[in-house]
């Protein structure tokens, strides 16, 4: 079967891979779509530490069940929309023990620490397969990104009379800025990208902030009282926004940081203790952030055609990537197609 292969910085290719066996407790699935995530242009790139090349990426999928093995629940049905839990959680870790499965020690993420499914078919244990009734199979692609969002501000706590600041309308930010406006919260949305902006108030922000061409103190402190913003969400990974968000949220407030910063963040850290803030990470996503973005996505509110910056089939996708690396401000996802 077909699947793309990063094999050295900077060199994708279409390659031949044997198609998996199905075995008991395991579901084959028909990949039809599959989105680049950030690792995955880190990878392209040459910048992630995590993955051994050769490698093929891919975890953000969308598909239909082909064959259901022995042993899985009969609610599996052949030629169900799904999309899958790229994660791998060990049971026994600390993050493990305390429920925190998404954070687990030894996790392995698709594309990531193995093998990834940019490929035609895919097995994977039942309990790793999603079910997502009345999503098309390119739009389930779309579900993962915006989850990891939707966990960011669970982590955040994000209650209906806070304000919540998003840093980075990509797709993850994108995730936290719905979250946090269907839980009743006011949004401020903050990007270098006009149009990302206009599509982050279309999806639920009250404000938004062009950190190139505007004081984001000054907009913040208009929008908040003077007070900041209750919680940040960072969604970039860069050490400027990491300061940011510690410079622009409240007295006692919360920050939530999702993206990885490449080079080391340099912090006035007197403001963690004078406003004896709540630092916290965030990772991945957990099932019940899953299901909450199938909820949403079921509605027909989410702006999916948006969303999707280009679609390609797997012959296209080396050239996609080479597009995206030369600029990635521009891109919410590229779908890589199979069906």
């Amino acid at each position: 079967m077909k699947a793309v292969q990063i094999a050295a910085p900077q060199q994708m290719a279409v390659v031949e891979i044997e198609k998996p066996e199905l075995h008991e407790g395991e579901i084959l699935v028909k990949i039809e779509y599959v989105g680049f995530c950030g690792s995955d242009l880190n990878t392209y790139l040459g910048r992630n530490p995590m993955v051994k090349m050769p490698v093929i990426p891919g975890h953000e999928v969308g598909a239909v069940i082909e064959a259901v093995g022995a042993g899985v629940p009969d609610s599996f049905k052949k030629g169900m929309s799904v999309t899958l839990n790229p994660y791998t959680n060990c049971g026994k870790c600390a993050s493990c023990r305390n429920g925190r499965v998404n954070a687990c020690e030894h996790n392995e993420t698709l594309g990531v620490q193995r093998q990834g499914v940019m490929c035609e078919y895919a097995v994977l244990p039942w309990n790793k397969v999603i079910p997502a009734e009345g999503i098309s199979a390119r739009d389930c692609a779309l579900i993962e990104p915006m989850s990891v969002g939707f966990h960011a501000v669970s982590r955040g706590q994000v209650v209906d009379n806070e304000l919540v600041m998003v840093i980075g309308c990509g797709m993850v930010g994108m995730g936290a800025i719905v979250r946090a406006a269907l839980r009743g919260a006011t949004v401020i949305a903050v990007d270098l990208d006009d149009e990302k902006l206009a599509l982050a108030r279309k999806v639920g922000a009250s404000y938004v902030i062009n950190s190139r061409t505007e004081n984001v103190h000054e907009r913040v402190q208009e929008y908040s009282g003077g007070m900041g913003a209750d919680v940040v969400i960072e969604a970039v990974g860069s050490p400027a926004t990491y300061v940011m968000a510690v410079d622009e949220v409240s007295f006692t407030g919360r920050v939530v940081c999702i993206g990885y910063a490449k080079s080391g963040v340099e912090f006035q850290t007197k403001y963690f203790v004078q406003k004896e803030l709540d630092i916290r990470g965030s990772r991945n996503a957990l099932p019940a952030d899953f299901r909450a973005v199938i909820h949403y996505m079921q509605t027909g509110n989410c702006p999916v055609e948006k969303l999707i910056s280009r679609i390609v089939l797997p012959e296209g996708a080396a050239e996609a990537m080479s597009s995206w690396a030369a600029n990635p401000g521009k891109v919410f996802r590229i779908l890589v197609k199979f069906a």
